[in-house]
């Protein structure tokens, strides 16, 4: 039998290790940023064009590498950062498999220039699928550029499974913010399409907060420390009343490495529980310090998922951590007692004794005897009495009175002068009673109502979604919106990222009613639509950006789609709701008026048919 085992060629092998390596663009920004840092350098530029796709340049102030270095680094498994098998348990660098220029190089164009600190020359080097073009020596300044063309070129299929442009630009701004984050001290500068994005310059962890997610950032933060013999926790914590519905900030960073964990994530919730809503989801900068023995980071080949030695410690400090820093700067409503201000004893009071009032007891009163004339309390009106009939007593008042009414006033018949009706401003509503009352709410959550063939069970808040949703589309598809305009223009803060974002979704916000300017820090919002309620504008906006972070098309109708469907998922009734009798027959008349009644936007049943047969099968 002939042999069937073979050994793959480099180019095979280096496409294959680039799939586990480079999912999208924004896994090469994360490559490239985490050599830089690791370089040592103190100021990183990161320029893309077209999401990515035609563009991605590091360049770094850092170390460099020699011309042996620069041509080995893009070799497999090649690497600085390890040189044995028990370095991977005492990690304090990021990229250390060795993988990542190998990889890039295999799908991409890629061109390095780099210098070490104590040369004249550096080297360029060219490098097109794994194959070396040129490699000579240069006039370059200090430390490394990196520069990835043409992502995937020579791999059309992996090409076409990418995102738009917008999608991709979000995904290596997420990548951006997690870097820029876990090192405040290092300046880093975002070019998109030539114009500069984000300037972080050196600072400190709040002012580096600041400077990415905007100014009024500052006044949601609550500090957040702790020093155990396991863990070292700081970093910050953003405000309950400042809970999102979205997932929005929300940032775990192990030895200045960011990460996804879930069950550290669960402990968070832990701690605000009871102090947000639970549709809402709290906001976190939380940065633990661990030893790399007890740390596991190489379980993913996108590192960002680990694995502790001992979670259900860590899970407690974090929790009690996070509720100390509540309680500490007074984030958490406390009841005290003691601090009562009617409670306290005025100062002028403070060396006075208490005086015990002197009370004075008639023990001659009498209640059932006759009042004297001197008694103070009677006297009053027994002199009133007496001045207004002129010294008679009141009976006599009546003497004689049925005698004369018997006399002389004779009622012989009662006569009304009639209204006459010229018509009436409100037109006469027939009773209702009897259509209203084949709809009934069950358990809050369920409409009941009757037809001829047996009765409907309606899941209120997804026939609420249905009706709103097609409300929204109508005006967004239409260009007729209503527009309600606001007495005083709200102003709403967000970030650069997110102002990024609604400035591409300006045209289908205004197609279905919001009219608002937007400027270099905030929005100045100054109509919303007929539906939206103005203390929940800031609220929609928010989940509008985050579903429209999530899922991006270049069509206006899809996006005024995902604007409909995000608004009717707000503002729809909710699970829970108690809803009146004429509000339950309106929405059951407006869901069976709707064009595609029974399913949600979100391809959900809406409402259940049980026929009068069904429930006569129940009974036998």
């Amino acid at each position: 039998m002939a042999d069937i085992i073979k050994l793959l060629p480099d180019h095979v092998a280096n496409q294959i290790a680039a799939g586990e390596v480079v999912q999208r663009p924004a896994s090469v920004v994360k490559e490239l940023l985490e050599n830089a840092i690791d370089a040592g350098a103190t100021n990183v530029k990161l320029i893309v064009k077209d999401g990515g796709k035609t563009l991605i340049q590091v360049i770094d102030d850092g170390k460099g590498m020699s011309e042996t270095d620069a041509r080995l680094s893009f070799e497999r498994h090649a690497t600085s950062k390890i040189e044995k098998a028990e370095d991977l348990f005492q990690l304090m660098t990021k990229g250390f498999r060795g993988e990542a220029l190998a990889s890039i190089a295999a799908i991409a164009h890629v061109e390095m220039q780099t210098k070490p600190k104590d040369t004249e020359l550096g080297t360029h080097l060219k490098i097109e699928g794994s194959t070396v073009i040129f490699q000579e020596v240069a006039a370059v300044p200090r430390g490394t550029s990196m520069c990835v063309k043409n992502l995937f070129f020579n791999i059309p299929a992996r090409r076409n499974f990418l995102k738009s442009d917008t999608v991709e630009l979000r995904h290596i701004t997420d990548e951006f913010h997690r870097v820029a984050l876990a090192h405040p001290q290092i300046a880093f500068h975002y070019y998109i399409n030539g114009s500069e994005m984000f300037g972080l310059p050196i600072g400190n962890l709040r002012q580096r907060i600041v400077h990415i997610f905007g100014s009024k950032t500052n006044q949601k933060l609550v500090p957040v420390s702790e020093e155990t013999q396991v863990v070292k926790i700081g970093g910050f914590i953003i405000k309950p009343e400042f809970a999102k519905k979205s997932r929005g900030e929300q940032f775990f960073f192990v030895n200045d490495r960011f990460i996804k964990s879930p069950y550290l994530h669960h402990a968070v919730l832990n701690a605000f529980e009871g102090l947000i809503k639970p549709s809402y989801h709290p906001g976190y900068f939380l940065y633990l310090q661990v030893d790399p023995a007890s740390l596991d980071i190489n379980i993913h080949p996108t590192k960002t998922e680990v694995k502790f030695d001992d979670e259900h410690t860590l899970y407690a400090i974090l929790r009690s951590t996070i509720k100390h820093s509540l309680g500490q700067f007074n984030v958490v409503p406390a009841i005290d007692f003691e601090s009562d201000p009617n409670l306290e004893t005025p100062y002028a009071y403070k060396n006075k004794y208490a005086q015990l009032p002197k009370v004075t007891v008639d023990a001659g009163f009498n209640p059932f005897s006759e009042p004297k004339s001197s008694d103070t309390l009677t006297k009053p009106k027994q002199h009133q009495v007496k001045k207004n009939l002129g010294g008679q007593s009141w009976e006599s008042l009546y003497v004689g009175l049925e005698s004369k009414m018997g006399n002389e006033i004779e009622f012989k018949g009662e006569q009304f002068e009639s209204d006459t009706i010229t018509g009436s401003l409100f037109e006469e509503q027939e009773d209702s009673t009897q259509a209203l009352a084949t709809t009934f709410q069950l358990r809050r959550k369920y409409i009941v109502t009757s037809i001829k063939s047996g009765m409907v069970v309606i899941d209120q808040s997804r026939a609420h979604q249905r009706v709103l949703y097609e409300k929204f589309l109508r005006s967004g598809t239409g260009k007729q919106s209503v527009s309600q305009q606001l007495l005083f223009p709200l102003s709403v803060s967000f970030s650069k990222s997110d102002m990024a974002v609604l400035e591409e979704i300006k045209d289908s916000l205004k197609a279905i009613g919001f009219d608002f300017t937007a400027t270099s820090s905030d929005v100045k919002i100054s109509g919303v639509p007929l539906l939206v309620p103005e203390s929940e504008v800031g609220m929609v906006l928010d989940q509008l950006i985050a579903d429209c972070q999530q899922e991006v098309s270049g069509d206006s109708f899809s996006q005024t789609d995902l604007l409909s469907k995000t608004l009717a998922k707000s503002l729809a009734v909710k699970t829970g709701e108690v809803l009146e009798t004429a509000s339950q027959l309106a929405l059951v008349n407006d869901l069976f008026a709707c064009k595609e009644p029974m399913a949600s936007p979100f391809h959900k049943p809406v409402y259940i048919t049980i026929t009068e047969n069904d429930i006569d099968k129940k009974f036998i």
